[in-house]
């Protein structure tokens, strides 16, 4: 059983920045992809950003690349997600998820992912 813990969310303006982190628990984290998601009121979860096992590939939403990075630290078993030049739309509660090893070794669909943390409030104001 993985637990996970995001923290770093909070209330920005738009154009500035947050970093989001997600503390993981339990198995090997090395042995699992990592994804971000994210749900805004009346909407939805929707994917963000996803990364592999290795730390590469990663992946994208279009409304969020070119602004958004994922990333992950095996030895320390946390996952980041650093959010520039952020937008009123970018306003949500953001959950970070564990896939466990199969085929595709990443996914868009929250569905493919087994394990999942709280949520942390992202609030971007205009």
């Amino acid at each position: 059983q993985v637990q996970l813990v995001e923290s770093g969310g909070g209330l920005v303006q738009a154009g500035g920045s947050l970093r989001l982190s997600c503390a993981a628990s339990g198995p090997t984290f090395s042995d699992y992809a990592m994804g971000w998601f994210r749900q805004a009121p009346g909407k939805e979860r929707e994917f963000v950003s996803a990364i592999r096992w290795s730390g590469a590939p990663t992946y994208y939403a279009d409304s969020v690349k070119g602004r958004f990075t994922i990333s992950r630290d095996n030895a320390k078993r946390t996952l980041y997600l650093q959010m520039n030049s952020m937008k009123p739309e970018d306003t949500a509660v953001y959950y970070c998820a564990a896939r466990p090893g199969g085929y595709p070794a990443v996914t868009m669909d929250p569905g493919g992912y087994k394990y999942w943390g709280q949520g942390t409030q992202v609030t971007v104001s205009s």
